[in-house]
């Protein structure tokens, strides 16, 4: 049955106010202005909630972005929970697991007034300009990326967001007009379709996008206390093999007790022969802030059994009070939500604009 037009005028109201409410979109009066990116560049970088981080991630990029906020005017991070789904997740898990990254990128020294910190499925320009930067990308050049090709063959046949992810990726990084992006190795190729999706969309559509440029870390990647020959990761079946920020000192003494090593006592740093003492040799030297040389410079007179001891020590100086500090912002949820709100504001006030040119230029506008 047609509704009369006074009805019609009044449903369409309503509609229009909850789709359109703080609550949804947040900053529903984002400023029009394209703002670029100040002289000294912009760095994006996002992270998965997959709750607490591990210390690899800590030594490998968390360490390295609290420097990044401090050496370039415009800075973004974001919790990218878009990716996350592309693995089965429990949605009330994944809640929690957002706000615990939050909190944890907080106790490390992420500083949400030096760096816009916020929740990437709440500014919907993600996956707005994720769809029309696929549709310049063809299947060969997502084939050939290194997640697909690993994961796809982990889950025999992956899925079609795990396939399409490096858009999303791209999409992330394009959005703000970021400038620099720091970056492990092994996400290098990542990048370049970043760079790629940035020439053809300035070819075919006008000049828009920079070219984003990689910083690679210099922190040496930690391994597996369990399997030196790969990385510490939070997916490792062994319960002894990762150590996350918010280990107790008794269990980060345990794990690293029982950390594989070979039978030659004394300590000395070699990779290639020697995987898992040099592990924690990597470790120690990161978490004490000195060099290797000086690591091993103290293992010295110390069997492996001892330098154990030592490299406890140094991780529990380090970790205890971010996860003191963890537990105090998991405490207040609420502080946790508004902050980032408050960053979902100020991202959606970057990236707003830039759709809009976008749009216009493709034709929808």
């Amino acid at each position: 049955m047609a509704l009369p037009m006074q009805n019609k005028s009044k449903h369409l109201f309503r509609f229009i106010h909850k789709f359109s409410s703080p609550r949804r979109f947040l900053c529903a009066n984002a400023s029009p202005e394209n703002k670029e990116p100040p002289g000294g560049g912009r760095v994006f970088s996002g992270i998965q909630p997959t709750g607490v981080p591990h210390l690899g991630n800590y030594l490998g990029a968390l360490e390295n972005w609290v420097a990044l906020q401090n050496q370039y005017p415009s800075v973004l991070y974001s919790i990218v929970d878009l990716h996350s789904i592309t693995q089965p997740q429990d949605p009330t898990q994944l809640r929690s697991n957002i706000l615990d990254m939050a909190a944890s990128l907080l106790a490390c020294g992420i500083n949400p007034e030096k760096a816009i910190l916020f929740q990437q499925s709440r500014v919907s320009e993600h996956a707005e300009l994720s769809w029309i930067l696929g549709c310049l990308t063809t299947m060969p050049r997502l084939r050939h990326l290194p997640q697909w090709k690993m994961k796809s063959k982990q889950k025999n046949e992956g899925s079609v967001g795990l396939y399409t992810y490096p858009i999303l990726q791209a999409a992330d990084i394009l959005l703000y007009k970021s400038t620099h992006i720091p970056v492990g190795e092994d996400q290098v190729q990542h990048l370049e379709l970043a760079q790629d999706l940035a020439r053809i969309f300035n070819h075919r559509f006008g000049n828009l996008f920079p070219e984003p440029h990689a910083l690679l870390s210099s922190t040496r990647k930690v391994k597996s206390l369990r399997d030196p020959s790969a990385k510490m990761s939070k997916s490792d079946p062994h319960t002894m093999a990762t150590i996350t920020i918010t280990d107790s000192p008794d269990d980060i003494v345990f794990k690293i007790r029982r950390a594989v090593t070979d039978f030659t006592s004394e300590v000395t740093f070699d990779p290639e022969t020697r995987p898992g003492v040099s592990n924690l040799v990597t470790i120690h030297a990161a978490m004490a802030r000195i060099s290797v040389e000086e690591a091993v410079s103290q293992a010295r007179g110390l069997d492996t059994g001892e330098y154990k001891k030592l490299v406890s020590e140094a991780v529990i100086q380090r970790l205890s009070p971010i996860r003191d500090e963890i537990e105090r912002l998991r405490s207040d949820r609420a502080h946790l939500e508004g902050l980032l709100a408050q960053g979902t504001c100020r991202a959606r006030e970057l990236a707003a604009p830039v759709l809009a040119e976008v749009r216009h230029r493709v034709g929808f506008s």
